[in-house]
């Protein structure tokens, strides 16, 4: 176990669930749920057992340090990584395996998003051990594909190629599809929804850098005497803004060609959207979902109603809408039309500045 390390990326701003995530309080330091624990929180939680404390890192924009401090008190200071502006994911997951090579040089790698939901954590646990133990023995990229259940238009798709049963090599990775192609995604059994989360080996992952961002591996590969000391920080000032805005998937997995799936059922939600957060949560007789506050509803139906807790709200007469305040916002909206959202919070920043967002 002492060669299993993880990788939470926890930067990102997460406006699809505006107004409840902001910029200076984004989704993944929620607690959505009435858990008591945020999303990080769970995130880090479901390692237990299977990667070392010291052995966690969280990548995340360097506002957000002492807010990830305060949720992961097991932390040292030194295992929160801190990007100066975003860049994407492929230099924050370069950022991050090259401060662990230098480390541990024979490092076993997951890499996971701060944000997602995952219902079964046992059966987590043990897919995540199997493939550790597989990247550990193989000079392979492993993403972790999760058997659909539905014609999902949010995810990307993995399609199949050989393999057994559960360990398939990737044939091709495909962006998220129309309703009509996830349905013949769905019905040929050939495909998977692309989790984001990917194992590997940290020698074997900074050689596909190499191969295909190089100009992210050569600004990294310079930091080599920095990382562990004091000059790290100001290293990672100078270079990250030189990296271009690129995403793993884009850089690396599409590329490579030693890319596997490992197919897994635990109960995965990236909830990405308040859409997501509808499915997932309890809902009345006629479809109606609440979160955090109490709600009433008359000649209602199909409804994601989200305000601060202690807070009642009656809806009368609305179907399929997303009513939601928090942060001096209130947000109403047809719920498949939520992904105006983004343009949404463009525009309130454009008008009132960073007051709202």
């Amino acid at each position: 176990m002492k060669n299993n390390y993880c990788i939470i990326m926890a930067g990102g701003a997460g406006c699809r669930f505006w107004p409840f995530s902001t910029n200076e309080k984004p989704k993944q330091f929620l607690d959505f749920f009435g858990t008591g624990r945020s999303l990080l929180r769970m995130t880090y939680e479901r390692l237990d057992g299977i990667i070392p404390a010291s052995n966690v890192f969280v990548v995340t924009n360097k506002i957000y340090k002492e807010t990830i401090l305060e949720q992961l008190p097991e932390l040292e200071e030194n295992q929160v990584l801190l990007e100066p502006m975003r860049r994407n994911t492929a230099p924050c997951i370069a950022y991050a395996v090259y401060r662990i090579r230098k480390q541990n040089p024979k490092a076993n790698i997951v890499v996971l998003p701060s944000d997602h939901l995952i219902t079964n954590e046992k059966e987590f646990q043990r897919v995540i051990t199997e493939g550790l133990r597989f990247v550990a023995n193989n000079d392979a990229l492993l993403t972790l594909g999760m058997k659909p259940t539905r014609p999902e238009t949010g995810y990307g798709y993995i399609q199949l190629g050989k393999g057994g049963d559960d360990l398939r090599k990737v044939k091709t990775f495909t962006e998220k599809p129309n309703l009509e192609m996830a349905k013949v995604f769905l019905a040929s059994g050939e495909f998977a929804w692309n989790s984001g989360m990917f194992l590997w080996r940290a020698d074997v992952i900074i050689e596909e850098f190499n191969k295909h961002l190089s100009e992210v591996a050569d600004k990294f590969a310079e930091g080599e005497e920095a990382y562990g000391t004091d000059r790290e920080q100001e290293f990672i000032n100078y270079i990250y803004p030189q990296c271009p805005n690129i995403s793993i998937d884009y850089g690396i997995m599409e590329k490579a060609t030693n890319v596997y799936v490992m197919l897994a059922d635990f109960g995965w939600s990236d909830l990405g959207t308040w859409g997501s957060l509808h499915e997932l949560t309890d809902k009345d007789e006629n479809g109606n979902a609440v979160a955090k506050c109490e709600a009433m509803f008359y000649n209602a139906k199909n409804n994601m109603v989200a305000l601060p807790e202690g807070e009642l709200v009656v809806i009368e007469g609305l179907n399929d809408y997303l009513v939601a305040r928090d942060n001096g916002v209130l947000l109403i909206c047809k719920k498949d039309e939520e992904g105006k959202i983004r343009q949404y919070v463009k525009d309130a920043e454009e008008k009132y500045g960073n007051k709202y967002v």
